[in-house]
């Protein structure tokens, strides 16, 4: 190893993944891999041990989210640098991973060359976000943001909950739920409860593991 190598976290709850990864870089010139973390509570205590240049990060992690991770760390370590790695393309999750401070996003069906490529850039203090990502990100940063009580709604239509559930669990009148509906429908820009849970899954608004709590 040599003084200008780069440090690089993978943080991954696949072991096969997280295997891969780690065997791909440390055949890359100019990189070594310095730390590993299988949840998002081990990737803090890694990323303050190791103090890498880069971390690789997924977003769905077990005990702490990516984005919960990125933003823990930076109000620690304000200069230090994510790359969000994942299969989730959701513009949500793109809009929560680059608003915590991720400075490139990339889907894990991209080439070793990319990846590699991308960890230099970033390290030199560039950015990096994929043509098709972007399009998607510009499309949400244009998107009003829903309150806590719209996603609180919104979480229980995708739970397959009727308006009266709704109100019983949330303490409050069915005219009250109506409309936190209407309100949500628009800034979603759908026109009924179906296309709204629809738009809240495919652009990962609400994580399919959140409904469990409301089980």
């Amino acid at each position: 190893m040599t003084t200008e190598s780069i440090r690089v976290l993978i943080v991954e709850d696949h072991n096969v993944v997280r295997e891969g990864l780690v065997a791909l870089l440390r055949v890359a010139s100019g990189l070594v891999v310095v730390g590993e973390a299988a949840d998002g509570v081990e990737a803090i205590a890694q990323f303050r041990r190791c103090q890498p240049d880069i971390t690789l990060i997924d977003l769905r992690l077990p005990r702490l989210s990516g984005v919960d991770v990125i933003e823990r760390i930076r109000m620690e370590t304000p200069q230090a640098r994510f790359i969000v790695l994942t299969t989730y393309d959701g513009d949500e999750d793109i809009y929560r991973a680059l608003k915590a401070g991720a400075r490139a996003y990339l889907l894990k069906g991209m080439t070793s060359e990319d990846l590699i490529s991308t960890i230099h850039a970033v390290h030199a203090g560039k950015s990096h976000i994929p043509p098709a990502i972007a399009e998607r990100l510009a499309e949400r940063m244009g998107a009003q943001d829903l309150t806590p009580r719209e996603f609180d709604v919104l979480e229980h239509i995708v739970g397959g909950n009727s308006n009266k559930e709704i109100a019983t669990a949330l303490g409050v009148s069915e005219a009250t739920v109506k409309t936190h509906i209407n309100s949500l429908l628009g800034k979603l820009g759908v026109t009924d409860r179906t296309q709204a849970a629809t738009a809240a899954i495919q652009r990962g608004i609400v994580p399919l593991e959140s409904l469990k709590r409301l089980k």
